[in-house]
């Protein structure tokens, strides 16, 4: 501001002593000088404006980066006592009969699915003796209730192997939710840099993408378990049908009919 009053200054006595070559005792005035000292003192107004404004800048900066630095150790401590939810262990069985421990062990690590679920239920059996030599209807009865009983077990082993699986992860994804947590309370400046703290949101987003994989696949448990149960009630409205169907088409060929002479009251006098 003071720059450019100075130089209107210098440009007003320019303009009314331009017809005179000298004021003062021999002194003489050079226009164009004056001119060029004025611009150059305009140009030193501007670089010092903008030599402030720089230092200014470079200082805020600095605050800043300081209060990140201690953000850790002012904010942070607060949250450094979040509670921890974990899958707890599985309470063991009685087993009574040897055949629980199996059961569990797979709902824990997701191995041996097939044999624990075989070994805690009914065993598996093969075709019944003698279905090829029932009618058509009756080894739709049998195959439907066997695809129950086969789609039952797989679903209920694939599922058991899917529930082990996760919690045998489980242990692994808290030991990563906490390296993170601690990273994140730290307050060693380092773990707050912009780099750092993107790997953390970074790994942070996967771990719920897995999560949310794991929930997934239990949903689509779910949804399998329910079909099959679906199917179970299918096969009985459809299996009675069937029994009202023949029940109808055999009823006048196996039920003795009754004839009009059978009707009759024979009255004796």
């Amino acid at each position: 501001m003071k720059g450019a009053m100075f130089i209107s200054v210098i440009a007003l006595a320019v303009s009314t002593t331009g017809a005179r070559a000298q004021f003062g005792s021999g002194i003489v005035l050079d226009p164009t000088q004056s001119a060029h000292a004025a611009q150059q003192i305009l140009q030193a107004n501007q670089l010092y404006t903008t030599t402030v404004e720089t230092s200014r800048n470079v200082i805020g900066a600095y605050n800043l980066a300081q209060k990140m630095a201690n953000l850790p150790q002012n904010y942070y401590t607060a949250y450094t006592n979040m509670g921890r939810q974990q899958w707890g262990t599985l309470q063991q069985p009685a087993n009574t009969y040897g055949n629980s421990a199996p059961w569990i062990a797979s709902a824990g690590n997701g191995s041996g699915a097939f044999a624990a679920n075989q070994t805690a239920s009914i065993p598996y059996t093969s075709q019944i003796q003698g279905y090829n030599s029932l009618s058509v209807q009756g080894q739709q009865q049998i195959a439907a209730r066997g695809a129950t009983v086969d789609l039952s077990d797989a679903v209920n082993t694939t599922n058991l192997q899917t529930l082990g699986t996760i919690r045998a992860n489980a242990n692994q994804r808290e030991t990563d939710i906490s390296q993170l947590e601690t990273a994140s309370h730290s307050a060693d400046p380092a773990q707050h840099t912009e780099m750092a703290t993107l790997q953390r949101i970074n790994q942070a987003l996967l771990i719920e993408l897995r999560t949310q994989q794991e929930t997934n696949q239990i949903l689509q448990a779910q949804a399998l378990q329910t079909l099959v149960g679906q199917k179970v009630q299918q096969d009985n409205l459809k299996s009675l049908f069937q029994t009202g169907n023949s029940y109808q088409q055999t009823f006048t060929a196996t039920t003795p009919q009754q004839t009009a002479a059978g009707t009759q009251w024979a009255f004796h006098y």
